[in-house]
């Protein structure tokens, strides 16, 4: 599936240049002296060279911090930078604008890119690359690219001897040399990554294969342009420490100090509005405003009031999130309830507490019985729950019940636990759509389940297995819509036509 969805992205690369090629035709009627002169007119300025040979790909006229490093870039053959940049402000494209600057014009001749896997350097370096082999403006200017016998994904050398080469954390670039010469570029994109941040000892690895493996490739005697491209993810990581050894480290983030967009020609505040509406407080600090947040409540309150009648949903999920024991000193077992009304999710049951996993099954058995066939309801537990001490569990309710209980068990492989919760229900909650029915209040389930929210962070050990449970209902929820739903039929529950409340 990966190896597709990167055959895909290159096959849209190519696209893209092509509508470029369409879009700027070649001056074809110049005489050779005219085109000299125009090329030089181009390579003394910049931006204008930019915008002339990426036409399509310059789609917004660069802020001032844009310019700014460019110039601090190109004027200085042995230079460190740090781009500690906001998404969408152009991290990777105006370093590859300028990388293919410095090639064509013979200022620099083996550039070696990396990032967190071999994979995600040559998915970076895909652009250069295709450029290369298809920029009809580039080609007539500066002569066809593609050296047949040295051209691949991860390596390739242009006719004009400039080479390229992508790599991996932790391969080896050891003697990566273009003839004689050592790397003079070297661009670090999108190195960190979320999981690795987590653990200092992970962080500090790569960071020792940087220094050793990667930046040791250079020449002392030749100058070295180091770019290094990413946002603050974590408190700690290899971002931060690049920034400490930089020659120029700066910190860009999608919106100023005085709260506007720092590159309005391409970002308007609306536009900004809409992302940050959508993803949590927390994502939003970390991907747009490079202040990673680790530690603290996410929820700071919960959302209450009285939901709809049950007619009114097109159908219900029940979700368990089990514990593998019993006991005070285990995790909670919980079980929700969960329809969505218009744009709202609604919790209409829940249950959280330290129990037997007899309890928790005659939890499913409270819910039939309360939803009493008037909507659909899909019952639902986290894999891999359903082994085979639950399923005589499960034999034994069903006689207690003289009810068969159709559970099915949530089969996704889920991600870090506490950032899927927040990615999900942090957004819902503070934009209150997420609702918990109002009588639920008085109930001890309901005080834990309040209390497992109140208490999430990163990095607390408070029990989260109610929140976990509520993510699970939710996303089965959305799963649901998707695949229409409403057309589906459980034994609990009974086909019911589209509502047009849902």
């Amino acid at each position: 599936m990966a190896k597709q969805r990167d055959k895909q992205a290159e096959i849209d690369w190519y696209e893209f240049v092509a509508n470029m090629n369409r879009s700027a035709p070649v001056e074809r009627n110049e005489t050779p002296a005219q085109q000299r002169k125009r090329i030089e007119k181009l390579e003394a300025k910049p931006e204008e060279w930019f915008k002339y040979y990426f036409s399509t790909y310059y789609t917004s006229e660069p802020a001032g911090f844009h310019k700014r490093s460019t110039r601090r870039i190109l004027r200085n053959p042995e230079w460190y930078e740090v781009r500690a940049w906001s998404r969408e402000l152009s991290k990777s494209g105006r370093t590859m604008m300028e990388g293919i600057y410095l090639a064509m014009t013979g200022k620099k001749f083996n550039f070696v890119l990396t990032s967190n896997s071999k994979d995600n350097a040559e998915r970076l370096l895909r652009p250069w690359k295709v450029i290369l082999e298809t920029n009809e403006r580039l080609i007539h200017d500066y002569g066809k690219q593609v050296k047949h016998g040295s051209w691949t994904d991860s390596e390739f050398i242009t006719r004009k001897g400039v080479a390229f080469r992508a790599v991996g954390k932790g391969q080896s670039p050891r003697g990566t040399r273009n003839d004689a010469k050592r790397p003079d570029v070297l661009i670090v994109d999108d190195f960190d990554t979320d999981e690795e941040c987590r653990n200092p000892d992970t962080v500090d690895k790569g960071w020792d294969w940087l220094e050793r493996a990667f930046y040791a490739t250079r020449s002392i005697s030749e100058p070295l342009l180091v770019i290094f491209c990413g946002n603050i993810i974590a408190e700690y990581c290899t971002i931060k420490l690049a920034m400490e050894r930089a020659d120029y480290a700066q910190v860009i983030n999608i919106r100023d100090a005085n709260g506007k967009s720092t590159w309005p020609q391409k970002n308007t505040e609306e536009a900004i509005d809409r992302v940050l509406s959508k993803i949590s407080y927390n994502a939003a600090q970390g991907e747009y405003f490079n202040n990673p947040i680790t530690k603290g409540k996410v929820f700071d309150k919960l959302h209450y009031k009285r939901t709809e009648q049950l007619s009114r949903y097109r159908f219900l999920v029940a979700y368990t999130d089990p514990s593998y024991k019993s006991g005070k000193k285990n995790d909670y077992k919980a079980t929700v309830l969960v329809g969505r009304y218009k744009d709202e999710y609604h919790v209409l049951k829940v249950f959280c507490e330290q129990t037997t996993t007899a309890q928790m099954l005659d939890w499913q058995y409270e819910i039939i019985k309360y939803v009493n066939g008037r909507v659909p309801v899909f019952f639902y537990i986290e894999w891999p729950s359903i082994d085979d001490t639950l399923k005589i569990e499960i034999e034994k309710a069903n006689k207690r019940h003289g009810q068969t209980l159709p559970l099915k068990p949530d089969e996704r492989t889920k991600p870090d636990k506490f950032f899927r919760i927040e990615a999900l229900l942090e957004p819902l909650n503070r934009n209150e759509k997420l609702w918990f029915d109002d009588r639920l209040k008085v109930s001890d389930h309901m005080k834990n389940m309040e209390a497992q929210f109140l208490a999430l962070s990163p990095t607390s050990r408070a029990h989260d297995d109610g929140p976990d449970a509520v993510e699970g209902a939710v996303y089965i929820v959305n799963s649901k819509t998707s695949a229409d739903a409403g057309k589906v039929e459980t034994s609990a529950g009974r086909r019911r036509k589209t509502s047009k409340y849902y």
